[in-house]
């Protein structure tokens, strides 16, 4: 697979530039950022990347690849004062976090996965994201610019968007959900901020409050009314939420744990 490239969406334009990086999660696509890119703090330089697991993109072949996170890494070592994440792009991140491969200043997890202990998954965990795997992309048909289409359509569309992931993508997918028990979290050297919606039907918002909870310093917020797509549902909250963390004056301890990791560092 050729090396991701990110594209700059938005310069900054007043103030001293602050470098963000945007990514999508698994069957998503670069737009669900639309709505935070048109709110956010101009003096925000934004950028994002159309990743091997966006939306209709079957011919990479991604999910066959034993680590479709390496491709995250290298992009997200390029160098970036911020990295906002979503979904199962969080997760990725959040391996590479927790491994001491990548450190930038702060970042923004959105819709994590995560379970604290093994016994978190039986069965029936299983069998909830194998047989309903559609429904988050029914979720996000609903709540993006599809939004319009009639119920029957999207629905079709949500299993076309599943059947075009498959079960290698699917496989890749949770795969690093099961991993999470697992991961360093007291490694992490970022200012992390996590959101969660409260009624996220993929995401638990149990899952983000988890995962902030094992990072030291870090910050969880609950998104009332919010499913696994709280950039579009609540623009205005997330927005602001997002822009407020990154211009916070900096966490003197987790600033300088984070000072020695040079963002150019390769895994």
């Amino acid at each position: 697979m050729s090396r991701i490239t990110a594209r700059l969406r938005r310069p900054a334009e007043s103030g001293e530039p602050l470098r963000v990086l945007l990514l999508h999660g698994l069957g998503g696509k670069p737009s669900v950022w639309d709505p935070l890119a048109a709110r956010a703090d101009r003096h925000l330089e934004l950028w994002d990347a159309a990743l091997p697991w966006r939306a209709m993109n079957g011919g990479d072949g991604w999910g066959a690849l034993p680590e479709p996170g390496r491709c995250l890494r290298e992009l997200v070592a390029e160098g970036y004062d911020a990295v906002v994440a979503h979904s199962y792009a969080a997760n990725l991140l959040t391996e590479a976090l927790a491994a001491g491969h990548l450190a930038p200043r702060r970042t923004v997890l959105i819709s994590p996965f995560y379970r604290p202990s093994p016994q978190d998954f039986d069965w029936s965990v299983i069998s909830y994201y194998l047989n309903d795997f559609h429904r988050v992309f029914e979720e996000a048909l609903a709540v993006g610019e599809t939004g319009r289409f009639a119920q029957a359509h999207r629905d079709w569309m949500a299993r076309r968007l599943r059947d075009q992931i498959g079960p290698y993508g699917w496989m890749r997918f949770f795969e690093s959900y099961l991993r999470t028990p697992f991961l360093d979290l007291t490694a992490v050297r970022t200012e992390l901020l996590v959101l969660s919606g409260e009624k996220d039907i993929a995401a638990r918002a149990e899952d983000g409050r988890a995962l902030a909870g094992a990072v030291p310093g870090a910050r969880f917020e609950l998104l009332d009314d919010c499913g696994h797509f709280p950039m579009v549902e609540a623009a205005d909250r997330v927005t602001r939420l997002v822009c407020d963390f990154l211009a916070a004056d900096p966490c003197p301890a987790r600033h300088a744990a984070a000072a020695p990791v040079s963002l150019l560092e390769k895994p």
